[in-house]
């Protein structure tokens, strides 16, 4: 399983840990994935995503999962992601359909 959020695509990056001495030795630096459980309202269904706390503070400012997937770019978004994201689409679709 790669280290990458599922929602915002972020991924570890590399650098140099620089010692007093001036040393350069390689590292890297591994986004905070957090394991959580997350609720579409739309959908009424729970989904289980491994995301970077980040983008788990972003999905609480924007009001929830389905207004962060609305405004998310698709290129960003994991395969699971984006069929969540596909659903919410048809979902909100047929109920304009039908009201």
């Amino acid at each position: 399983m790669t280290r990458k959020c599922e929602l915002t695509g972020k991924l570890p990056l590399s650098g140099n840990n620089r010692s007093h001495a001036e040393n350069k030795t390689r590292r890297k630096f591994r986004p905070n994935l957090c394991n959580v459980t997350l609720m579409s309202d739309v959908l009424g269904q729970s989904y289980r995503l491994r995301i970077t706390a980040h983008a788990l503070k972003t999905v609480e400012h924007r009001g929830g999962l389905d207004a962060f997937l609305a405004k998310a770019r698709d290129e960003e978004l994991s395969e699971r992601c984006l069929k969540i994201k596909r659903d919410l689409a048809k979902a909100r679709k047929s109920a304009q359909a039908a009201a």
